[in-house]
C-alpha cells in the first residue's frame, strides 16, 4: 500500500488509519496554525502531513 498525504483531502482520506490520539494532535496543531493566521500551503502544514504519512507508514510495516 502506497500512502501520500499532500493535502486535507489524503489526510481524511487515511485518518483512520492512525491512532486517534495522533489525529487529534495532528488536527489540532493544523487548526491553531491556520487560526493564527497560517495558509494551508505553509511549510508547516506540509510536514504534519509527512508526519501522518510516516506514522502509518511505520504502523504498516510493523503489521
Amino acid at each position: 500500500m502506497n500512502i501520500s498525504i499532500n493535502s486535507m483531502e489524503d489526510l481524511f482520506r487515511y485518518g483512520h488509519l492512525l491512532p486517534h490520539m495522533v489525529l487529534v494532535d495532528i488536527d489540532k496543531r493544523i487548526g491553531d496554525w491556520l487560526a493564527s493566521g497560517g495558509s494551508i500551503e505553509d511549510p508547516y502544514i506540509k510536514q504534519q502531513f509527512r508526519y501522518a504519512e510516516r506514522f502509518i507508514k511505520k504502523v504498516k510495516k510493523n503489521d
